[in-house]
């Protein structure tokens, strides 16, 4: 019998996974990760400051403790708080120091989820992990799930092959509502659980709190970049992503204004009017820090550029070893930091890092 050991979350998509897999007969074994530590933040000088009430992550651990006991399969728990920590989290404030904006759950599956995890399960006698991730695996490469709505290749776009081996995702064939459906009929206490949202294992919490604990907020000016008008005062450029239309607190006008731009420099944060705007607008971008699993010369496919965007017809230009250009007739909104997925129809043949936003062949100055 071969050995699955589940990533068990605490939620209904990994309890369904385990339900899945030990219906096929294999042999089941959770493990949940503790990734965060849920009491004690840093302050920005460093001191610990006591915040209660902040995440579920002991929640999770019990609702995937009872998932398990319901199932009558072991549950083992690690704890990667210090790994977290070094490679996704100080990622995440680095890449926000630098005026963009980061993907820290990319990274949490890149480092975490799909390498100290699996060699985790590995020490526990894995032949195969499992995540309740809506994705496919076909002949060892990446799909997306069968529900579009909750595909999570975007997510999944910087794994390599290798990462993907011995990887199975149980619901990624199933709607999200089979799911729930599947947890109600075995009287799981995850059937009716809200799915989380906020930073991965940071949990919701109230962002612009929780992130001045490490970074100092630096008020600015918010400039309307048509008419050089200064329309109010941001509260740290950090705080802000390009597209971005709520929670700028510009009085005086009725118009639909939009972030387009930061200038690190003299701490402004840019903005425009008009959902149309062309300063939302860009036809070319640089990405790096590649991996791409397609062994073919790569010349067109589609690209996501962030998570609920839509597909985008793409031209793909080899610039070096590690930088593509990546060419499109006219996007909105697209960020540096953020992950650009790359697709041949279903198939997420990789992806890379926004590093450069560009039209008519130059970078745009305010990006």
């Amino acid at each position: 019998m071969k050995r699955v050991v589940v990533g068990m979350s605490g939620g209904v998509d990994s309890s369904v996974s385990a339900i899945i897999l030990k219906n096929m007969g294999y042999e089941v074994v959770g493990l949940f990760m503790r990734n965060w530590d849920s009491l004690i933040n840093n302050d920005i000088k460093g001191n610990p400051t006591l915040n209660e009430n902040i995440c579920t992550q002991e929640q999770d651990y019990n609702d995937a403790k009872k998932v398990c006991e319901e199932l009558g399969i072991e549950l083992h728990r690690v704890d990667f708080v210090k790994e977290y920590w070094d490679y996704v989290f100080t990622y995440f404030l680095e890449e926000l120091k630098k005026g963009r904006t980061p993907n820290p759950d990319v990274m949490c599956n890149k480092y975490i989820k799909f390498d100290l995890f699996k060699k985790e399960a590995l020490k526990l006698g894995a032949d195969y992990i499992a995540t309740g991730h809506y994705a496919r695996l076909i002949d060892g490469n990446l799909y997306k799930g069968l529900d579009l709505n909750k595909d999570q290749t975007y997510f999944l776009a910087q794994l390599t092959s290798e990462q993907l081996e011995n990887v199975l995702f149980p619901v990624g064939d199933l709607e999200k509502s089979e799911v729930r459906k599947i947890a109600s009929e075995y009287g799981l206490i995850t059937a009716e659980k809200k799915d989380s949202t906020g930073i991965c294992f940071i949990g919701e919490r109230h962002f612009r709190e929780f992130l001045s604990n490490y970074l100092p907020n630096q008020p600015g000016k918010i400039i309307n970049i048509e008419t050089k008008e200064e329309m109010g005062n941001h509260i740290g450029l950090m705080h802000y992503t390009i597209g971005q239309r709520r929670g700028l607190n510009v009085g005086g006008t009725d118009d639909r204004m939009f972030v387009v731009g930061k200038d690190l420099d003299k701490n402004i944060l840019y903005v425009a009017i008009g959902d149309n705007n062309e300063y939302l607008y860009s036809d070319s971008c640089i990405i790096d820090s590649l991996v791409i699993n397609y062994k073919e010369e790569l010349k067109e496919c589609s690209a996501k550029f962030r998570y609920r965007s839509n597909d985008v017809k793409v031209k793909i230009t080899k610039l070096n070893d590690n930088e593509l250009l990546v060419s499109y007739d006219k996007v909105k909104s697209v960020t540096p930091g953020q992950v650009c997925a790359l697709y041949i129809g279903d198939r997420c043949i990789g992806s890379g890092i926004i590093k450069e936003v560009r039209k008519n062949n130059e970078k745009l100055w305010y990006l």
